[in-house]
């Protein structure tokens, strides 16, 4: 993912709002809703309660004339529909889909009550995603509408993930060319029938040496079919390509095995 996004680098003056004195991770507390239950937390036991079962904290609204638009983003990586409630929840959705080892995803996940020095404030982080290499905590706003009070709320959710062994991050957009790729190669990220064999001509294919992509698939034959196979690939990992330019017929593209970090 930090390919993929700019993240928001918070600086100390946040953080020197929050009262972060000793034992503060037993007084801050997170809320819950599990089994249709609340279940109320210490920050400090954070990283011990069960993620199965677990709902929003807040409910998607949909109403007229509302300025953001909610809806339910269908991710390859957990089976299911997860909710966003604005453009660019969904896209990172569809962006922590994309990253690979994503393992679950849920929206709203906790309510976090923190203490400031100016008194007791609450924080809904937009995500938690369980990867395998870990948790991340996820906030989304894009970097013009982040303002001091909004800025306060982001360290506390960050001192929170630090004090659960997470990683916490605030999206504010995407690197060039990023949003686009994806919106492309997502077009094909669901199983593919490959009665021809197509996917295993492109592999092989590949496997001499970096080629265009257009070459690559008039290369095999049948080259109307194995478009939508190589995008399908392409999303998988399964063969690579430079995600920070434009993807057309003259992109490179290799085999994953040979993908550069």
């Amino acid at each position: 993912m930090d390919d993929l996004w700019a993240c928001y680098v918070l600086e100390d003056r946040p953080r020197e709002a929050l009262a972060l004195e000793s034992g503060w991770a037993r007084r801050w507390t997170t809320s819950w809703r599990l089994t249709g239950s609340e279940v109320v937390c210490p920050v400090r036991d954070l990283a011990a309660v069960p993620f199965v079962g677990s709902e929003p904290v807040r409910r998607f609204t949909w109403r007229a004339r509302q300025r953001h638009r909610p809806g339910l983003q269908f991710l390859v990586s957990t089976g299911r529909h997860h909710g966003f409630e604005s453009l660019a929840e969904q896209r990172l959705l569809l962006a922590l889909d994309f990253a690979g080892e994503l393992v679950d995803v849920l929206a709203q996940p906790f309510r976090l009550r923190f203490a400031t020095m100016t008194g007791w404030r609450e924080h809904i982080p937009d995500f938690l995603a369980v990867t395998r290499g870990g948790r991340w905590l996820l906030d989304v706003r894009p970097r013009e509408r982040i303002g001091a009070d909004a800025l306060v709320a982001f360290a506390a959710a960050d001192e929170a993930a630090l004090a659960s062994g997470w990683r916490y991050g605030v999206v504010t957009g995407w690197r060039p060319h990023v949003l686009s790729t994806l919106d492309t190669l997502s077009s094909q990220r669901r199983e593919l029938d490959d009665r021809l064999g197509l996917q295993t001509e492109l592999i092989a294919i590949s496997k001499a040496g970096p080629c265009c992509f257009g070459e690559l698939v008039a290369a095999t034959s049948l080259p109307a079919v194995a478009r939508a196979h190589a995008l399908h690939l392409l999303w998988h990992r399964r063969l690579g390509v430079d995600l920070a330019q434009p993807l057309t017929d003259r992109s490179l593209v290799w085999p994953a095995a040979q993908a550069c970090s």
